[in-house]
């Protein structure tokens, strides 16, 4: 069994630093923490099951989308030994025009 290399692209860590920051926020410091630093656990699980979720080849070829905790949406995609984390959507962004329009630019 391959293990692969988790990875996450910029645009993908400030929105997780984003989200921590809203939520911190709205709650509490400690409270983002333990969510933001789950949604990284969450990602880096798919190092040992990459293929998780669902393709959406409709939006960009090779992506997939799988979700945490039904309030977030993370884009990812699978290339050789790697896991590219392309970006973490929360509470119902449009993740699909934002990742069309990041492949027209």
């Amino acid at each position: 069994m391959t293990v692969h290399h988790v990875v996450f692209t910029p645009e993908a860590e400030d929105q997780l630093a984003a989200l921590y920051r809203y939520i911190a926020a709205a709650a509490s410091p400690e409270i983002a923490a333990r969510y933001t630093g789950a949604i990284v656990t969450h990602c880096e699980g798919l190092r040992d099951f990459p293929l998780r979720g669902t393709r959406r080849d409709d939006i960009r070829p090779g992506l997939r989308i799988t979700n945490y905790k039904k309030r977030a949406v993370i884009a990812f995609a699978v290339n050789d030994d790697r896991v590219s984390i392309i970006g973490v959507f929360y509470g119902g962004q449009d993740y699909e025009t934002g990742l069309q329009a990041d492949l027209d630019d």
